[in-house]
């Protein structure tokens, strides 16, 4: 009798000290539940993890109550700039994240700390793995480079007077004035030689829509029809005929009259009703009724001031 009871105490100690030397078999099957670290602050209301990642600044904000698999948003750009669609997320149970790399225009050494960025958060905090990418003006250079090469790592894409052309905003050479400095430092950025390779180049959000239509990756666009600093008809007009034209889930909201400011909606609903349907889990190739694939609404002044 003893010595049975003695083996099992060895044998459930042996299995302990196992355990320890290799955490992952200990439990295959737990989630990541690390603790926030760093300093938290107020956010309208919600607590903000503020972190060093990659070498980066970078800051979380946690709902009062996540949702079921913990969907989040992606700002790229302008932090708690025009957040109505980043608030409303947050009451339905979403994370927000954000990761500053300076107005680098999506260049390849700014994107890099992405990567790591979403390591962190899916790893080691267990937020979902399919998180909707926000890209608001400049911003959609940032997220149109990233998920073109990470496409099963993307749950929607949402764009706000999204800059998808480079040529267009900063470079100036359609209808708009563009930004000459900004254009200046988009070159130094990217590292081209000269303007001439930068206009040359084929990285723009343009020039990536097959990879994201290939992945089912449903879009949002919210714009307005009267800006002339962001010429909808050299970025948002055209990334939608072309995601249409390859099969790709693309929804529209036009805000009439309105120029590149104000960004957002007074009424986020439609945005927000779009990304909860779209963000938390891996995109599929069955159409349901929240894609509103091709349809345009455009709201009068009085419904997006």
């Amino acid at each position: 009798m003893y010595k049975s009871q003695l083996l099992i105490l060895v044998g459930a100690a042996l299995a302990l000290s196992m355990a320890f030397a290799n955490p992952a078999k200990a439990a295959p099957t737990a989630q990541a539940t690390a603790a926030w670290t760093g300093e938290t602050t107020d956010y309208h209301g919600f607590q903000c993890h503020h972190l060093k990642i990659d070498g980066c600044d970078a800051m979380v904000v946690e709902p009062k109550q996540a949702a079921p698999g913990k969907p989040w948003i992606w700002r790229a750009m302008f932090w708690d700039a025009f957040p109505n669609v980043d608030l409303a997320l947050l009451d339905k149970g979403f994370h927000l994240a954000y990761i500053e790399v300076g107005n680098t225009f999506g260049c390849p050494d700014a994107m890099a700390h992405w990567d790591p960025f979403y390591k962190t958060l899916t790893e080691t905090y267990g937020l979902s793995k399919y998180p909707a990418l926000e890209g608001l003006s400049r911003g959609g250079l940032y997220i149109y480079r990233w998920a073109a090469v990470n496409t099963d790592k993307v749950g929607c894409i949402y764009g706000d007077a999204a800059v998808c052309d480079f040529k267009s905003w900063p470079g100036g050479k359609g209808k708009g004035p563009g930004s000459a400095g900004d254009w200046a430092e988009l070159i130094k950025d990217y590292h081209f030689k000269d303007e001439a390779e930068a206009l040359a180049f084929k990285g723009n959000p343009l020039d990536n829509m097959q990879p994201l239509a290939k992945a089912h990756i449903p879009i949002i666009h919210v714009y307005g029809d009267a800006d002339t600093d962001l010429p909808p008809d050299e970025n948002s007009v055209i990334a939608r005929e072309r995601y249409l034209k390859l099969g790709g889930t693309f929804f529209t909201i036009v805000k009439h009259g309105c120029a590149h400011h104000p960004h957002g909606l007074s009424s986020p609903a439609p945005a927000v009703d779009f990304i909860v349907a779209h963000t938390g889990h891996k995109p599929s190739k069955k159409k349901s009724p929240a894609d509103r694939s091709g349809e345009i609404v455009t709201l009068q002044p009085g419904e997006w001031q």
